[in-house]
């Protein structure tokens, strides 16, 4: 399998597989939620909705007409990324792929549907406002990055999407989200090549007007911190999410593998290092995840847990105790290698399902600016070593801040 960049104006790359009879489509663009409008937070969010929603062509939607055809539909905003995707039988690649473009940068929006779709975003914004396991990535992403685009939530406020007028949503895809990079990956039975064929004479073959890639707004620098547990005031007998880490390098920096390779040597395998410690020496917790992800500048390493409160400050001191440790000494190098192999299969396994790997593929070659292959991700883990790990965790321990929803009374 390899990875192949168009001659169009917007590249079109992936991988094809010619054991699959499926091929995924994915309209990659650099936007997001940090591109709202400063007062119009969930701008970006309430546009995505409204994308796959419009009709094209006069007829039914995006996510109607990729469903009509047996396939598979749908749409992230992400807080520097959005993604557009289907999959289908490679039959209907070619229509597919004409739709989708249109969809995206050719949109014909109405009123309707920007009511109908503002009434579904809040409906998820009440699921996520119900939700600790939500509220707390939120507040825990404000907390990293104070002030900044970054540390808003994705999908805005109750009160800011009510406000929302269609001059806000348009203003944003004709201003914005049209003049931004973005790529066209495909994975599966159909190769790029003739993915890009099939584009020609539609909007997607036009030049994008000049425009910035994401701006990247200047993040201020967390200052040291003394650490120290959060929620102690909480009813010992509820529960609650606690989220604590830092900040990580950006999707661009190769220090941030060996934020993953932390992630996965205190991830919530049995073969993990805080796993033994959280669960299995002292049994403070169910469920536990730990992951870093990276955007355009910086990045973001956390873990985060739900946990009874009366175990509340036990479990938060243990995740510092095991950062504590690795950033000390470094990890053991039987454990380190059992944290690379698994951050290796995660890398393989996501390769492995086409909807993943597509938006994978767009954020590793930097939405077609950069070669990268699977095997150049596994190398990049593999040569990882222990005083790489060490000085990531001194990094996530002397900027450590943690946060917990509910809040305490």
């Amino acid at each position: 399998m390899s990875t192949v960049i168009s001659d169009l104006p917007v590249a079109v790359i992936g991988e094809s597989d010619g054991r699959w009879r499926t091929t995924t489509l994915c309209l990659a663009v650099d936007f997001g939620s940090r591109d709202d409008p400063p007062g119009r937070g969930g701008t970006a969010h309430l546009l995505e909705h409204v994308l796959m929603s419009a009709p094209v062509d006069g007829g039914r939607s995006l996510s109607e007409r990729v469903e009509r055809l047996g396939g598979q539909a749908n749409a992230t905003t992400g807080l520097d990324r959005m993604f557009f995707q289907a999959q289908v039988l490679g039959d209907h690649v070619p229509e597919v792929a004409r739709l989708l473009t249109r969809a995206v940068l050719d949109p014909r929006l109405d009123e309707a549907v920007l009511e109908t779709e503002r009434q579904a975003v809040l409906q998820e914004l009440a699921a996520a406002a119900a939700d600790p396991s939500d509220t707390v990535q939120d507040a825990f992403l404000a907390a990293c990055f104070p002030g900044h685009p970054l540390g808003r939530p994705v999908g805005g406020t109750d009160e800011a999407v009510r406000a929302l007028e269609s001059a806000d949503v348009l203003g944003v895809h004709r201003d914005v989200l049209l003049r931004r990079r973005m790529t066209l990956v495909c994975t599966g039975g159909t190769a790029p090549g003739e993915v890009a064929e099939h584009l020609a004479g539609t909007p997607f073959a036009r030049p994008p007007a000049a425009g910035p890639s994401t701006a990247a707004e200047p993040v201020a620098d967390l200052a040291a911190r003394s650490w120290a547990p959060q929620g102690a005031g909480a009813d010992p007998d509820g529960f609650s999410w606690f989220a604590t880490g830092s900040r990580a390098p950006s999707t661009g920096d190769p220090r941030r593998h060996a934020f993953t390779v932390l992630a996965h040597l205190l991830g919530p395998s049995p073969a993990s290092l805080l796993y033994r410690r959280l669960r299995g020496q002292e049994g403070l917790v169910y469920a536990f995840f730990t992951w870093s992800r990276g955007y355009t500048e910086t990045g973001a390493w956390r873990v985060m847990a739900g946990v009874e409160n009366r175990n509340l400050r036990r479990a938060q001191e243990v995740v510092r105790e095991v950062l504590l440790e690795v950033a000390g000494h470094g990890p053991d190098p039987e454990d380190l290698a059992v944290a690379r192999r698994q951050a290796v299969t995660d890398l393989v396994t996501t390769a492995e399902r086409p909807w993943d790997h597509a938006m994978a593929l767009s954020q590793e070659t930097g939405l077609g600016a950069r070669p990268w292959s699977l095997e150049d991700g596994i190398r990049a883990l593999q040569r990882v070593t222990v005083e790489e790990v060490r000085l990531a965790a001194t990094a996530v321990t002397g900027r450590q801040l943690t946060v917990v929803r509910p809040e305490p009374a």
